[in-house]
């Protein structure tokens, strides 16, 4: 050791890079501390005023977390990771000596990150997180220039929504892609609300986020109600200033618009987003239908029983611009008639994921085999379709 620490000390390098390089030799202190007890036993006090390798940066290391937390004061965060950049030249320098000597030791990088995390975490009494950091900071050592990441708050919830003709999702105009158009009135969206804005209109006026996106459990068309207990989603907040909310007064407000409802809200993450997205759960609807012709009650009910099988459907013309041109085979688990007033009947209907519940109904031009229209000889014009229950699986 003391024959590799000896050209080290003659470049001019300060206790703390000295001790670095041999950050795997006595063990229990710290880098400054190891550079100082090599030195002494080589019978050298005292280094250079300035280190050939650092260049000080090192220094006032609880000024540089002042200046850190001045550009954190309007951000409400209680974790932190940080990050440093240090001009090539260092680190090229640093990895010629480790080669040329055959050092190992910690980077400078990691050494900087670390003591100015602790002195972070002093100064501010927040935490270090490497897993789940609130925001992000990269201090550049070549000009002491601050950058911050904000990351995102996520909620997880399930919603209902209780008026037909709205999206799940904002929708940009078709005509001018979301810029703003006579078509649109200038709004940029085919619709003026969806469950989505309404959802995150009282998180956005809190937070001070810059955006913000709804991750659901699948969608139901803007045609349908969706009821029962809701379909399970994650709200996005995405740089938001504030992250710590009241969830209950939160869903009183959401509760109020009479449009949607909410239930269930808590702190989420980016890992269950992933999960809901992925999600394969079977749902449950309620769907009215007219038949062009009146017919029998049994001869309906035993249509129906037809369709408890696996059916083959192309995709919808409906849906056909926005997806691929495939034959898809999903599973009808359960279906029954609820009520017939006439042409009218209400049918519940148990599908797997996936399962397009219109087309089953009026087979799509044939593009649906076999379908309720098929199986009665007659056609069949869906009138209102509900989503009452999503059978999420349980982890």
């Amino acid at each position: 050791m003391h024959e590799k620490a000896m050209p080290l000390i003659e470049m001019g390098l300060c206790d703390r890079c000295l001790g670095r390089f041999f950050s795997d030799w006595l063990h229990g202190i710290d880098n400054p501390e190891r550079g100082r007890k090599i030195r002494a036993e080589l019978g050298i006090n005292k280094g250079k005023e300035s280190c050939f390798l650092c260049g000080d940066a090192f220094e006032n290391l609880h000024e540089k977390a002042k200046w850190v937390m001045e550009s954190l004061e309007d951000i409400e965060f209680s974790t932190f990771l940080i990050g440093s950049r240090f001009d090539r030249e260092t680190l090229d320098r640093e990895e010629e000596i480790r080669q040329a000597y055959g050092l190992n030791g910690e980077s400078i990088k990691v050494e900087f990150n670390r003591e100015l995390g602790k002195e972070l975490e002093r100064i501010s009494g927040k935490n270090f997180s490497r897993e789940h950091p609130d925001v992000e900071i990269l201090y550049d050592t070549r000009y002491d220039d601050i950058s911050v990441q904000i990351n995102p708050v996520f909620i997880y919830g399930r919603y209902r929504k209780l008026v037909r003709g709205i999206p799940q999702t904002r929708w940009p105009c078709r005509y001018c892609h979301g810029k703003g158009c006579e078509k649109c009135n200038y709004t940029g969206k085919m619709y003026p609300e969806s469950v989505e804005e309404i959802i995150a209109a009282p998180f956005m006026e809190i937070s001070g986020a810059e955006e913000h996106a709804l991750h659901g459990m699948g969608r139901e068309d803007i045609d349908a109600l969706m009821l029962g207990t809701g379909r399970p989603f994650v709200l996005e907040l995405k740089s938001p200033k504030k992250r710590e909310f009241d969830l209950e007064e939160m869903a009183e407000r959401i509760n109020s618009s009479g449009k949607v409802e909410v239930e269930g809200l808590r702190y989420s993450s980016k890992a269950e987003v992933r999960r809901i997205k992925a999600s394969r759960a079977e749902k449950t609807y309620v769907v009215r239908v007219e038949l062009e012709e009146d017919v029998e009650e049994e001869k309906l009910k035993k249509a129906l029983q037809m369709l408890r099988t696996t059916i083959a459907q192309r995709t919808p013309q409906r849906v056909a611009h926005r997806r691929a041109d495939l034959v898809r085979e999903r599973r009808v688990f359960e279906i029954r008639l609820l009520e017939k007033k006439g042409p009218i009947a209400s049918i519940e209907v148990r599908g797997e994921a996936g399962l397009y519940i219109k087309e089953l109904m009026h087979g799509d031009e044939g593009r649906t085999e076999p379908s309720l229209a098929s199986a009665l000889g007659t056609g069949c014009k869906v009138l209102e379709l509900d989503v009452i229950a999503i059978q999420e699986k349980e982890e």
